[in-house]
């Protein structure tokens, strides 16, 4: 039997045609035969530099057979053995969209262990000008900076895994530069467009107390899609969160865990939005409490309600705001209208208050002027104006007499 060659073991050699290769080997197949990297060029002198360059690239590298494998290949294995016992079903059917629309068409076809940094950032490049020219193109070639991130982050963990594994010796994606996240000011709705939005869903019954609960709860858009009349209780005007509604596509839906371990949450309802539910619960038509508009025995669709929002807005004048803007609205009325950050955040379902504040730093900030103007204010009523305060509290000093 044929001793197994170590990793890392190099040679340069001249080839028949006259040309040199440079040849390492980074790993072993199942019956122990040596898996090669090679390099070629004009000169042994140009080999023996690009051999050292092998060398150190693959230093320590142990890579399996199954490193011969397409990245195509690898996400297609990577999603159905990983990922899908691990994210929930809405993350993992966006992670299905970037490895087919994104990333396929421009590395899938590559063996996962030659791909290099360089190759994904010019991928990442590539996809922010022209990554939606097959896609809607009415919307422009260029692909937004957040779905540029969530792609990094879906091909990151892949290739984690992938080195883990043994498919690959680096993980490619470290070493690139995406876009920054862009920290722009939260968009709501302000009183005066409230109200102008209000007279909007008024006018417009079918889709009124899906919008008036939305706007008076905050919920995310897959959870008040999601709604069930078991999770209302007619009694103590309570509702109970406790699922997520996917959509697929049209007539097909699943329903999944909320977003986080505190998504699962009862809230107690305004007085309003009670009344509001009994009254339609009265007519209720399905188990959903917002059904398809034309099949009731269906919830409506997420992404119904989002192109609905969309038709409102514009209808009325309104900026063109996200269906999660309404959330946002919601909760940045609360602040300001004196609801406490813990509260708040127990109703919109966050993991935590200090998270419900730095998501709102722009409200809290205005708030703590607010307070700061509150506690100047009483201050001066208890120690009088015009003066400094050690300069009011001081007391006359009596004279000692002789």
């Amino acid at each position: 039997m044929a001793k197994r060659r170590p990793s890392g073991d190099g040679m340069v050699r001249k080839l028949e045609s006259g040309r040199w290769q440079a040849r390492i080997v980074v790993g072993h197949k199942d019956n122990g035969d040596p898996i090669f990297r090679y390099a070629y060029g004009a000169t042994q002198k140009e080999m023996t530099g690009k051999l050292h360059q092998l060398i150190g690239a693959y230093q320590g590298a142990e890579l399996t057979e199954a490193s011969n494998m397409t990245l195509g290949e690898w996400l297609d294995q990577w999603l159905e053995k990983y990922a899908a016992t691990t994210v929930r079903e809405s993350t993992l059917s966006g992670y299905r969209r970037y490895a087919e629309q994104y990333i396929g068409p421009i590395l899938g076809h590559k063996r996962i262990s030659q791909i290099t940094t360089t190759d994904v950032q010019r991928m990442y490049i590539k996809l922010k000008k022209e990554g939606r020219i097959h896609e809607h193109p009415e919307f422009g070639k260029e692909l937004s900076d957040t779905t540029i991130r969530r792609i990094h982050s879906m091909l990151h963990l892949a290739m984690n895994v992938a080195k883990k594994e043994h498919l690959i010796h680096k993980n490619p994606t470290e070493g690139t530069t995406v876009p920054k996240r862009d920290q722009k000011p939260k968009k709501i709705l302000t009183n005066e467009q409230m109200e102008i939005f209000m007279k909007a869903i008024e006018a417009d019954e079918p889709w009124y107390d899906f919008f008036y609960t939305e706007l008076t709860t905050g919920l995310r858009r897959g959870e008040i899609c999601g709604l069930q009349w078991q999770d209302f209780d007619e009694e103590k005007g309570t509702l109970k969160i406790s699922r997520t509604l996917h959509y697929q596509r049209e007539g097909e839906y699943s329903t999944g865990e909320t977003k986080t371990g505190k998504g699962k949450r009862t809230i107690i309802l305004p007085k309003s939005t009670a009344d509001l539910l009994r009254r339609r619960k009265q007519n209720a038509l399905s188990e959903w409490i917002f059904h398809h508009p034309v099949k009731p025995e269906h919830p409506v669709s997420p992404h119904y309600a989002y192109v609905h929002l969309k038709t409102l807005l514009n209808k009325a004048g309104l900026p063109d705001i996200r269906f999660h803007d309404l959330r946002h609205t919601f909760a940045t009325h609360a602040l300001t209208s004196g609801v406490d950050a813990k509260t708040l955040s127990g109703i919109l379902g966050h993991t935590n208050a200090s998270f419900t504040l730095d998501t709102y730093t722009h409200v809290t900030k205005d708030m703590q002027k607010q307070a700061a103007n509150v506690v100047g204010g009483f201050m001066e009523d208890i120690l009088g104006k015009g003066a400094s305060p050690w300069q009011r509290s001081e007391k006359p000093v009596m004279e000692r007499s002789g």
